[in-house]
Parts: C-alpha cells; structure tokens; sequence
C-alpha cells in the first residue's frame, strides 16, 4: 500500500505546486527558449499483404479530362514501408532578429518493398488492366542533410 502510496502523493503535489496557465502574447512567447524542438520518427506501412483482411487488388488514381474525354493514371497495389528518423522542427532567429521555424530533412529513412505492382492509362479507373507501363520496387536506405526554412514576410 505504502509503495502505491508513495508515487500518487509525489504526483499530487507536483499538481498542486504548478500554476495556473497563463496566456503570453507575441513578444513574452519570443522569449521563451526550449532545448530540442520537437523531433518526429514515423514507420509507416502502406497495404500489408500479410494483415487479416488484406486487399489483394487495391487501386490509386489520378484523373485527367479536357473536352469531355478523361484519362486515368492508375497505380495498382501501392504498397510498402517506409521508416524515418531524425526529422526535427524547431524555432530560430535569422541574424536580423526575425524568427523563422526550421525543418530539418529525414537523418535516415529506410525502404522496403515500397512501390507499385503497374503503372496504367486508362478511360475507366475501376476497369481490368490490360496493358502496364511498368512497375516500381525500392529497397534501400537514404540518409540527408539539410534544412527547410519558413518565415513571414
């Protein structure tokens, strides 16, 4: 009971001391400093043929049209992992004392298996593939370095 005890206590009087939240407008907010930003790692899995209930035929399309005929580019089975690390956003000053937020490029991202089995054009985007401009398979590791600057005007 003690050992339960213990730790809610400590947590309550964290609570308790903090203050209220306090808004701060522009220029208090400037001169707050953190340490790190925020930093983003993401694994993402697009259509896992090896999940319950997968989708064995799935489709992505972009539509094209001009005087009354429309063109389909269509992608079947997108699929893949793409892992990613080392993303970080953080505020900065220039050297003029403006602010500008600073995106960071992936440190890492890695690949597997992401791609698409065809590549078609065609007047209906729900119809069989018939004909395939081909497929796309990557497998590999790519590592940046870099920074994406956004300001105000």
């Amino acid at each position: 009971m003690k050992q339960t005890l213990l730790p809610i206590l400590l947590l309550m009087s964290c609570a308790a001391r903090a203050g209220d939240m306090k808004p701060l407008d522009d220029e208090a907010l400037g001169q707050v400093s953190a340490r790190d930003g925020v930093s983003i790692a993401a694994h993402i899995v697009i259509n896992d043929p090896t999940l319950v209930g997968a989708v064995a035929d799935s489709r992505m399309s972009m539509g094209f049209g001009g005087d009354g005929a429309y063109r389909y580019v269509v992608l079947k089975n997108v699929r893949g992992v793409v892992d990613m690390a080392g993303v970080h956003i953080d505020a900065a000053k220039k050297p003029d004392g403006t602010d500008y937020v600073a995106v960071t490029l992936p440190g890492y991202l890695k690949f597997t298996n992401l791609g698409f089995e065809s590549l078609s054009v065609q007047s209906d985007p729900l119809a069989p593939v018939t004909s395939s401009m081909g497929s796309v398979n990557i497998n590999g590791t790519l590592n940046m370095q870099g920074q994406f600057r956004i300001w105000a005007h």
